[in-house]
């Protein structure tokens, strides 16, 4: 005998009834979670979108050089100015961890463009273990 669930199952995508009212993200938690996609992304892994996201993983067992370091800073880059057209990167700073050889920090500064507000942020990449 099958049970029905009391939660309503809908496409993920879709906001959910909170307060009666629809809950959809705001500007700035809607571009934060793009951004943390797109980094998180490999591409050829969405279909229709072969060339999608930043292929970060590709760094993983990569030495902690100023040279990959460089391409990890380029491949954020042209990544979020592709696929992310509402933010205008201020900066990208690939720095290595003080005391953790093997993981670099990346620092993230954009504007939302539809309001200028300035935003941050970051993630930890581990390299070569």
């Amino acid at each position: 005998m099958s049970r029905l669930s009391p939660e309503p199952i809908g496409w993920p995508l879709l906001p959910r009834p909170e307060g009666g009212r629809l809950a959809w993200p705001d500007l700035d938690r809607s571009v934060r979670e793009t951004i943390q996609v797109i980094l998180s992304t490999r591409p050829g892994e969405q279909l229709r979108r072969p060339g999608f996201g930043a292929g970060l993983q590709e760094f993983l067992h990569q030495p902690n050089t100023l040279s990959t370091r460089a391409r990890i800073r380029e491949r954020v880059m042209e990544s979020l100015e592709r696929w992310e057209p509402r933010v205008a990167l201020d900066r990208v700073e690939v720095m290595e961890r003080p005391g953790r050889p093997a993981e670099v920090r990346v620092e993230i500064a954009y504007r939302l463009r539809r309001t200028g507000e300035p935003r941050t942020l970051g993630l930890t990449l581990e390299l070569e273990s």
